[in-house]
């Protein structure tokens, strides 16, 4: 069971002011899931007969997100052919990087033309979760504190993270607030995927392809880079090992 007490910035509000927009992170090349990229984007895989891009669209459907930016780069057209078979209660637009993969931080740089929002949500398509007793973007939104915060990530217990092979990535403070994973230690929280930001974050990016890294450090330094702990299931499904293990646990096949 996870230690962290929220201080009364990261504490739920009682009135949800829920951002209507997120960026989907669907660019990658997908290498960790060959064979299955070879013909496919990853977030085309399918998961029990549905593809990972519309389980992270119907989660963001369900939570009364109302519009959806996507970048393309790997198969491209294969992404925006199976977007535009979509119903219209979310509005997808299309961040397109053929010409060239920019990368997490560098992705969300060039979409934020197509984001006119101060606040938004950022989430890769290569995750699975099941909700808590609260719908998760609701409760990302309901800890979000403009004041404090520059980005709110969701966080997983290293022993509740599913399908995952790394070492962990963050260590959080009573508080709520960020720092790294300490040198050849495991750290005790790892990144869903799923990040509430502010635009303020992506002040004065460097050129061309680059990591969100590059931002999430520039707000540990400052003070303003904060988590919260997923209360439900979450998946890291990047190999085609761990599609078969997510179908398993969750008995979807």
């Amino acid at each position: 069971m996870s230690r962290f007490r929220a201080p009364l910035s990261l504490r739920p509000n009682p009135v949800v002011d829920l951002p209507d927009t997120a960026m989907v992170m669907a660019a990658g090349l997908g290498k960790r899931m060959r064979p299955l990229t070879a013909t496919r984007p990853k977030p085309l895989v399918q998961v029990a007969g549905r593809t990972l891009l519309d389980r992270t669209l119907d989660r963001l459907r369900e939570a009364g997100i109302g519009r959806a930016v996507v970048n393309v780069h790997y198969l491209a057209d294969s992404i925006e052919a199976h977007l535009k078979r979509g119903d219209q209660k979310l509005e997808v637009l299309i961040s397109d990087e053929r010409e060239k993969l920019l990368e997490t931080g560098g992705g969300v740089v060039k979409a934020l033309p197509l984001i006119d929002r101060d606040s938004f949500f950022v989430v890769n398509s290569d995750n699975l979760w099941v909700d808590g007793a609260v719908d998760t973007m609701k409760l990302i939104a309901s800890r979000w504190d403009d004041s404090a915060m520059d980005a709110l990530l969701l966080l997983v217990p290293y022993a509740r993270a599913a399908c995952h092979s790394g070492q962990g990535d963050f260590h959080m403070d009573p508080n709520g607030r960020l720092s790294r994973r300490k040198h050849g230690r495991v750290a005790p929280f790892v990144y869903t995927g799923i990040q509430l930001v502010s635009r303020r974050l992506f002040a004065d990016p460097p050129e061309g392809a680059f990591s969100t890294n590059i931002f999430w450090d520039r707000a540990i330094e400052a003070g303003r880079l904060y988590g919260i702990v997923h209360p439900g299931l979450w998946f890291d499904v990047g190999t085609p090992q761990a599609v078969k293990r997510t179908e398993a646990l969750l008995d979807l096949e």
